[in-house]
């Protein structure tokens, strides 16, 4: 049975939404997500292999469902999987729209020269990543200290990866599932919260047995109120309203000078020797940033903002 715990709570019909629930009378809570449109957009500037657009499709999924598991108004998610294999970077940005009260969400990847001319489809994750280690990072992005927590790669799935870095970094007990079809993203999660005397203590396992019956197909078409109902009709569900996911770059000219002035004005200035502009492609979006001499300049006046001129930049 399904309990709406809003009261204002209306069937979405965004294709793209993060939808939390709880098990009344037990430790354990859910999120379920689908990406569509956001999966789309994010990786529309980048021409990846089937297999990359796959696993970052799995870990925009999965970004949505740990942020929901969070505190991040106003901050950010990252997750990153570094490598020295022919993948060497996946990252995915989760953050708070303020405004909208949506998710905002990017996605990148970085390939090895060797990935060029390699048919990624024949290798394993492990394989691609070689020697890697999972990063999550959350970024309060008010000034305050940014949280960073550091593990090797373990688990042969980006949802294996996930789960045990929440076991053995965070101890909480979490179970994930992710699927992509280079189209839409999907992902499910259950966590396990501290118990009391008074609540079901064997529905852990139990709850864990239902949703493990879930396919791939069902999991990224089925609408989260009626997958809830399938996987769970004899348990009590308590479903929140749903929350938008979309996709948006938050680069700007602003924050591409305050990367360039780290390099050091003598830098910038030996690179405007060899050439007209310093040039800056956004890695999530594409976008293009073009400075001139006299922009290069204004970096080092204090007080001085350089504004997005669209006919510059």
């Amino acid at each position: 049975m399904l309990k709406y715990c809003d009261t204002a709570y209306t069937k979405s019909l965004m294709s793209d939404e993060l939808q939390r629930f709880i098990f009344d009378h037990t430790a354990v809570r859910g999120n379920m997500v689908q990406l569509s449109q956001t999966f789309d957009n994010a990786l529309q500037h980048h021409e990846y292999p089937s297999i990359i657009r796959q696993l970052l499709g799995e870990l925009m999924a999965a970004s949505a469902l740990l942020a929901a598991t969070l505190k991040i108004a106003g901050g950010a998610l990252i997750l990153q999987i570094q490598g020295r294999g022919m993948i060497q970077l996946l990252v995915v940005e989760c953050s708070m729209n303020q405004d909208s009260q949506s998710l905002n969400m990017r996605a990148t990847a970085k390939l090895s020269e060797k990935s060029l001319s390699t048919d990624l489809e024949n290798y394993s994750l492990n394989e691609l990543i070689g020697e890697g280690h999972f990063v999550i990072i959350l970024d309060p992005k008010d000034g305050g200290q940014a949280y960073q927590g550091v593990v090797p790669v373990e688990g042969e799935s980006i949802a294996e990866i996930l789960q045990n870095y929440m076991q053995r970094s965070e101890q909480i007990d979490t179970l994930i599932w992710l699927e992509c079809n280079n189209h839409n993203a999907a992902g499910m999660l259950l966590q396990k919260l501290p118990e009391t005397l008074t609540q079901d203590l064997d529905a852990w396992d139990r709850l864990g047995h239902l949703a493990s019956t879930v396919q791939a197909d069902e999991l990224l078409n089925t609408q989260p109120e009626r997958l809830l109902y399938q996987l769970f009709h004899q348990e009590t569900v308590r479903v929140f309203g749903p929350q938008a996911i979309i996709f948006n770059c938050s680069c700007s000219i602003y924050s591409v000078g305050n990367m360039l002035k780290m390099l050091g004005h003598e830098e910038l200035e030996s690179i405007l020797q060899e050439q007209t502009n310093v040039e800056v492609n956004c890695d999530f979006c594409n976008k293009k940033y073009r400075f001139d001499a006299v922009d290069v300049e204004q970096l080092f006046i204090p007080n001085v903002v350089i504004s997005d001129n669209p006919y510059k930049h």
